[in-house]
Formats: C-alpha cells, sequence, structure tokens
C-alpha cells in the first residue's frame, strides 16, 4: 500500500522555500484540494497533495484515512503517513523544518495524530478533530498549530475544535485558534489567515534550505 500525491511545483521557477502537504477529508481526494492551492497565493512552495489509501466506502472517487463506520485503516494510515512524511526530505530536498503538514476534516485529524509527533515547521488543522490522546506524548518540541473551524459546521461540531484547542494547549502546544461564521467549509478568509499562519512561522524558522 502506497500515497498517492500530486505535486505543484513553486510558480517562481526557483527552488521552494517549503513544501506544503495536504491531506483531504473522508471521501473527498487530492484533486479537491489541489483546486485551492492558487488561492494561497504562495508561489514560492512547493505543494504536495495526498490520497488517503482506502477508497471511499459510498462515493465514486471519493478516498478516505480510515473508515468511521467499520472502525478500521487508522492504523495503516498513521504509519503510511509517518513514513511518507520522514522519507520527504531525500525526496524533494526539502527538510521537515521546512514543512507545513495542513488537512481538512478526517485530513486535519489525520494532521493532528500524526504531525504532533514530526519536526514540522507547523500543523494546519480546517474543520477538523483530535483522535483521543491515550498516552503522554514524549514528543515536547511540539510544532505550532492553526486550528480554524466554522460556527455552523453541522459534520463536525465546533465543540470538537475547541476540545482539540485546549487538550493541545494543556500539552504545551502553541495553539492559534479561530472561528469564523460558515460550515464544513473552506472560505476565502480561511485561506487568508492560513497563509498568514504559513508566513508567519516559515519566517521563525532557523532552518536553512540546502
Amino acid at each position: 500500500m502506497s500515497l498517492e500525491v500530486i505535486t505543484l511545483p513553486p510558480k517562481t521557477g526557483q527552488p521552494p522555500k517549503g513544501a506544503i502537504v495536504a491531506l483531504h477529508g473522508w471521501g473527498a481526494n487530492a484533486e479537491d484540494l489541489a483546486s485551492l492551492a492558487p488561492f494561497l497565493n504562495l508561489p514560492d512552495y512547493e505543494f504536495l497533495f495526498l490520497n488517503g489509501p482506502f477508497p471511499h466506502p459510498h462515493v465514486p472517487g471519493g478516498r478516505a484515512w480510515y473508515d468511521f463506520q467499520k472502525n478500521y485503516g487508522l492504523t495503516e494510515s498513521r504509519q503510511l503517513l509517518t513514513e511518507w512524511l520522514t522519507s520527504l526530505e531525500g525526496r524533494t530536498g526539502i527538510p521537515l523544518e521546512n514543512t507545513i503538514l495542513s488537512g481538512f476534516s478526517q485530513g486535519g485529524a489525520m494532521t493532528l495524530d500524526v504531525g504532533l509527533n514530526l519536526p514540522l515547521a507547523g500543523l494546519v488543522c480546517l474543520s477538523g478533530y483530535l483522535h483521543p490522546i491515550t498516552q503522554e506524548a514524549t514528543n515536547r518540541n511540539f510544532p505550532p498549530v492553526l486550528i480554524l473551524h466554522g460556527r455552523q459546521d453541522s459534520i463536525v461540531p465546533v465543540t470538537a475544535a475547541l476540545k482539540a484547542r485546549d487538550i493541545l494547549s494543556n500539552l504545551g502546544v502553541a495553539v492559534q485558534y479561530q472561528e469564523f461564521d460558515m460550515g464544513h467549509q473552506v472560505t476565502p478568509a480561511v485561506l487568508n489567515l492560513m497563509r498568514s499562519f504559513v508566513m508567519q512561522v516559515m519566517s521563525s524558522t532557523s532552518s536553512k534550505m540546502p
């Protein structure tokens, strides 16, 4: 089992300043998120959009990171995503310290699940949630996290975002949190705030591209 990826190189034609990895939600796919890349207005970055490893049980062409209903796939996806990310520098030349991991809905949950254990530049959780943390995290150098959520979200209620914010803050994670008057979606305002977060964390990183 492997992860399919859509890669969009920097628009500048120059070596990338960093990488932005994006994980789709349940029943969507990499193409859905790839269509948003131009609206982030980050021409210096390489974008990588991953497909979840499992076909969605009901949506033709849709993918999933795990199956909510049959409760399988999370362990496999966690391992696949971790291995893919740790091999990213070898394939792209971009270190994890210059990489942003982001995700929408189920992809946001996977972002937090895997990303908190890796030396990434930052994590972005859009309309997502936090998997149960069953053991104390061993990595105390957590990447900063941006959580964005809609107050009218009927798929993942805003209470899930608040819970994630509080748990991560108590772990010592630097969390930025913002709610919007929207449903389970990505709006221009969300993308603008994500762009600001990327610029902020990338400018503060001491790691330099080779």
